[in-house]
């Protein structure tokens, strides 16, 4: 079965029962023809060193990518070594991804905000490394250390990603990163104009646009889902993001920022401890869905496997050169991937490599 390079799925979508249904979702998207596998972290059965060496053991051609990890919350050398260990255990599989998670849980955690210049920083010292460097009296936006060194023999070329979301960050993406993942719920002209973002900023330091590879993180929620799921997957997803972002992600879209704050000040929102597509019950998120416009929830795969396919394929339309699949699992995912294959451009992705950050 040929390989969709140009398609990924998330590992572990949403709150698991178990980090160990990873394994079976690995297997099953691989069987399916899923090119790569994007591993989230959330600090409870997340812990994507872990996960990422779990699905490394149980696969032999899934692309796998930290979708993503920070830097703050590990030593340069760990992470390093980390990304080097899982670049030689795949055999070139593997892309580090890297991004500026949430200021709240900074804030609670005691660290610092990641900055674009932080990251710029650490990207430039992870590739060092990789290439044998000792990296001697560092002082920049990522931190101060004496002396950091791998092996001297190294010559690892590692891709690095990066979420991006806000201009900085895209722009950031095309000068420096191999790849860019972008966020869900983003509309037709939301794509357009951040993939231009990501080109024009490659273009002007002297790379070439195509060579950073955009992954559309893309909500597919199909009718064959029970109405619960798809309503976790849908209301629940989206109530999340504005949980923890919501000006952003309604400034990036345009949207009003009137029903963000009629959001907010709903007395169960405002007083709901937790993620509300992890913690609220079905009769909760019908109350949640009521304040949620439903254009704001149309940019995602829904309807037939058909459907669901046509609307993947548009993806690649509005600036998108790889997408992922998310909200399910591989095995939920299989009547799209089906209907997908029937009506997919031949030759069209033949140059992606199955690494997503190639």
């Amino acid at each position: 079965m040929e390989q969709l390079k140009e398609l990924a799925f998330y590992g572990l979508a949403g709150a698991p029962r178990s980090p160990a249904d990873l394994l079976d979702e690995c297997r099953d998207g691989e069987a399916l023809g899923f090119g790569s596998v994007f591993l989230s972290e959330r600090f409870n059965v997340k812990e994507i060193v872990t996960l990422s060496g779990a699905a490394a053991a149980c696969t032999t051609s899934l692309g796998i990518a930290t979708g993503v990890t920070n830097h703050n919350t590990r030593h340069p050398m760990v992470t390093a070594s980390y990304a080097t260990t899982m670049h030689r255990l795949t055999g070139g599989r593997f892309t580090l991804g890297l991004g500026r998670g949430m200021d709240r849980m900074f804030d609670a955690f005691g660290l610092a905000h990641i900055t674009s210049a932080q990251l710029e920083d650490i990207a430039g010292v992870f590739r060092r490394l990789w290439h044998g460097e000792t990296v001697l009296g560092h002082d920049g936006p990522a931190g101060s250390w004496p002396a950091l060194a791998l092996d001297p023999d190294f010559r690892e070329d590692i891709p690095m990603l990066i979420s991006a979301f806000g201009p900085h960050s895209l722009e950031l993406a095309g000068r420096v990163f191999d790849g860019v993942l972008l966020h869900t719920f983003f509309t037709d002209e939301t794509m357009q104009r951040v993939t231009d973002i990501v080109h024009r900023a490659a273009e002007q330091a002297g790379r070439d646009p195509a060579s950073v590879r955009i992954w559309s993180c893309f909500a597919v929620i199909g009718d064959w889902l029970p109405e619960d799921v798809r309503l976790k997957k849908t209301v629940g997803r989206m109530a999340t993001y504005l949980q923890a972002y919501g000006d952003l992600m309604v400034r990036t879209n345009g949207w009003d920022p009137a029903v963000l704050a009629r959001f907010r000040a709903d007395p169960f929102v405002a007083g709901f401890r937790g993620a509300l597509d992890a913690k609220a019950t079905t009769s909760e998120l019908e109350h949640v869905a009521a304040l949620i416009p439903d254009e704001w929830l149309a940019a995602a795969g829904t309807g037939s496997p058909a459907q669901c396919a046509d609307a993947v394929l548009h993806q690649f339309a509005v600036g998108a050169d790889s997408v992922i699949l998310h909200g399910a699992a591989p095995a939920e995912l299989a009547p799209v991937i089906d209907a997908y294959r029937s009506i997919r451009p031949d030759g069209r992705f033949d140059h992606l490599a199955a690494n997503p950050g190639g």
